[in-house]
Parts: structure tokens; C-alpha cells; sequence
């Protein structure tokens, strides 16, 4: 017992400062005074504090888009907008297949247009009249109303009387192709001679084809009036 009590007076003897520690800072604090830990634990409740506030305003702040995606919308307006922009077309342009949709509703037979005061013209027309027993061709003056209307539906100019031109309800030939279509719709053997022929290159065929008829006038000479 003896031993034990003296144990207890020693760890007393221990504690007691550390008691009168305690005890002298709660002294200076009821005396309006601080201590040194009194002073760090109220800068780490600041710092806490701080770091409270800071936190959640940093994670509410809005995010902002990357620019590729405003970019990316700017492209898609312009494909949009281009898209859906209707073609320009001008208003006085005459649809010449449709204004001569007429020639071909009763009679599909393609329209040889020729140069009505040609001598030389006027002589290919009876011979191909003349081996056409068909009849597959029919003709029209490049003078005539009709004639000028054809012109334009073959994409040429209404005056414009340089060649021989066979209209077809889908399309048109002039000058050496005109001459070869030509031979092919009549008798034999001028089809076979036309298959021949168009192995000989274009360039060459329209080069002879533009010399015969650029002095056609001079050599053949021309009448006043259509023989037709």
C-alpha cells in the first residue's frame, strides 16, 4: 500500500504541471488574454473556413464550350443555307423543247433543216428525197419560223444558217454528224457508207464539211426562194 501511494504522488507530481498549465490558460483566457494555441487554433478555423468558401465557388463555375463546336454550326448553317437556296434562272429564258414539243407529237420522224436559197442544199435535200423510200425524213428551210424554232431547240442561234442540222425528239447533230445521221435513215447502201465514215476523226470530217460550206454560195451558187 505503502509503495502504491507513493507511485500516485509521483505521477501527481508529473500531471501537475501540465494541470496548472491548463489551468493558468483558461486563467488568461477569462482574463480577455489569448495563448499561443488559443492563437493557431483560431487561424486554422480561418484557414478552414476559407478553404469552405473557396471550394464550392470554384466548382460552380460554368464551363464554357470549345470554340470547334461553334465553328462546327457555323459550317452546318452555311451547307444548310446553301442547300435550300433555289437555283437563279432568268425569267425572259423560253424552254425551247417544251415551245417545240408540237413537231414531235404526232410525227416522231426527225426535221432535216436546211438552207433554203442554197443551190447546194437544195440538191442534197431531192437526192436524199430521192433515196428515202420510207420516208423517215422530213424537212424544213433554216428560214422559216419553224426553222428558227428548231435552231434554239438545238442550242444554236435563230440566224444562224452555217450548217445542216437533223432534229431529233432527244437531241440534235450539225454539221459531218448531221450528214452521217442522215444516211443512216435512208436507203442502202448509204447507211453502210455512214459506218465507214465515223471511224474517220471528227476534227477532220467537220474541217472538210466547214470548207464546202463556207464557199458553198461561191461554187453552187444561190436561188432566190426555197424549191420546197
Amino acid at each position: 500500500m505503502r509503495l502504491r501511494g507513493r507511485i500516485a504522488k509521483r505521477s501527481w507530481k508529473k500531471r501537475r504541471p501540465t494541470f496548472e498549465l491548463l489551468e493558468s490558460e483558461s486563467a488568461e483566457e477569462a482574463a480577455g488574454g489569448e495563448s499561443e494555441n488559443g492563437r493557431r487554433c483560431k487561424s486554422y478555423r480561418i484557414l478552414l473556413l476559407e478553404m469552405a468558401l473557396i471550394v464550392p465557388l470554384y466548382c460552380a463555375r460554368p464551363t464554357v464550350a470549345p470554340p470547334v463546336h461553334v465553328s462546327a454550326r457555323r459550317r452546318q448553317f452555311k451547307i444548310s443555307a446553301t442547300l435550300s437556296s433555289p437555283p437563279r434562272r432568268d425569267a425572259g429564258a423560253v424552254d425551247w423543247v417544251k415551245e417545240t414539243t408540237s413537231f414531235f407529237e404526232q410525227d416522231s420522224r426527225p426535221i432535216m433543216l436546211f438552207d433554203g436559197v442554197c443551190n447546194l442544199c437544195n440538191g442534197g435535200v431531192k437526192f436524199v428525197r430521192d433515196n428515202d423510200r420510207q420516208r423517215n425524213i422530213r424537212f424544213e428551210a433554216l428560214q422559216s419560223e419553224a426553222g428558227k424554232k428548231l435552231l434554239q431547240r438545238s442550242g444554236r442561234a435563230p440566224d444562224d444558217i452555217s450548217s445542216v442540222v437533223l432534229v431529233e425528239k432527244d437531241r440534235s447533230y450539225i454539221k459531218s454528224e448531221a450528214v452521217l445521221k442522215i444516211m443512216e435513215y435512208i436507203n442502202l447502201p448509204f447507211p453502210q457508207l455512214a459506218f465507214f465514215m465515223q471511224f474517220v476523226p471528227l476534227f477532220i470530217r467537220d474541217f472538210v464539211y466547214e470548207n464546202i460550206a463556207d464557199n458553198r454560195y461561191n461554187i453552187f451558187g444561190r436561188s432566190d426562194s426555197c424549191d420546197l
